[in-house]
């Protein structure tokens, strides 16, 4: 072979190699960057999850304090509290839901002065309370007016299963069930206790009972039980953030069995939509 064609061979194998080399390189950042992928996967699994815990702890301390006699009290007061659950920043807020509606048991007088009270029409919240009663009443039920505005079903006849189910009934709209959602609950089991309600239940409640009657607290109003809404915002590490929202029932005269979960949802919005001043750094 002559000395042209070996310095050819040799300049061949170096662009062999060179490639080799550069292939090799492209498969080992292509390897690395897929690790670090899956590390910064697994980091935001884990903060999470941290996240969550320490939301779902953060319920479980409020309902001791609730619970608890003395300085440890904690009233239903609707105050934002600053805790802290496994190194985790929380921002947390306990509701009574004693002041609320439930739709399952309002009358339509009381369901219509709510809506109005909230800016709908005297006529159409008339219509939309009667709507209520029929959907959760078996022998009310009508799907005539479903059929006509063009629905593929009608009232079930029982009672609501969740407060999404108003968006059903014929009539309602979102934004009406947006303003109204804040004065409902179905943990309630008695009509509502003027002595907890908003201002928006006050004035359904005196616009069908008038003022004294609205202001006098509802029978049985000395109850043993009750009836919260602890909503617990957590910041996890690398800004994780997780948001609990439960209703629970306390008993503090049953050692056995102080309290029980009734609803326990984790809603996809942003601190700053569940507290005021959660965002950012809690």
């Amino acid at each position: 072979m002559t000395e042209k064609g070996q310095r050819s061979q040799r300049g061949f194998a170096l662009v062999m190699v060179l490639v080799a080399l550069a292939l090799l390189a492209v498969l080992v950042g292509a390897i690395v960057a897929g690790g670090r992928g899956e590390a910064r996967l697994a980091a935001n699994l884990r903060a999470a999850a941290v996240a969550e815990a320490a939301a779902d702890g953060a319920v479980q301390e409020a309902a001791f304090h609730l619970l608890a006699a003395g300085p440890a009290h904690w009233p239903a007061d609707g105050a934002v509290r600053r805790i802290v659950v496994g190194g985790v920043p929380i921002a947390l807020r306990v509701t009574s839901e004693a002041g609320k509606v439930n739709p399952n048991l309002v009358s339509p007088a009381l369901m219509a002065a709510l809506m109005q009270a909230v800016g709908a029409d005297s006529g159409r919240a008339g219509a939309i309370a009667s709507a209520i009663r029929a959907w959760r009443t078996p022998d009310a039920a009508d799907a005539g007016p479903y059929v006509a505005a063009g629905r593929d079903y009608g009232p079930p006849g029982a009672k609501l299963q969740s407060l999404d189910e108003l968006g059903l009934i014929v009539g309602m709209t979102p934004a009406l069930l947006e303003r109204l959602l804040p004065h409902l609950s179905l943990a309630r089991d008695r009509p509502p206790d003027p002595t907890a309600a908003d201002a928006v239940v006050m004035r359904a409640l005196a616009a069908i009972a008038g003022p004294s009657a609205a202001a006098a607290p509802a029978p049985g109003g000395s109850m043993e039980l009750s009836v919260v809404r602890v909503v617990a915002v957590a910041l996890g590490p690398g800004r994780a953030r997780f948001v609990r929202d439960a209703v629970v029932r306390l008993a503090p005269g049953r050692p056995d069995a102080p309290l029980s979960i009734m609803t326990w949802d984790a809603p996809p919005l942003d601190a700053q939509d569940w507290l005021p001043g959660a965002s950012g750094q809690l």
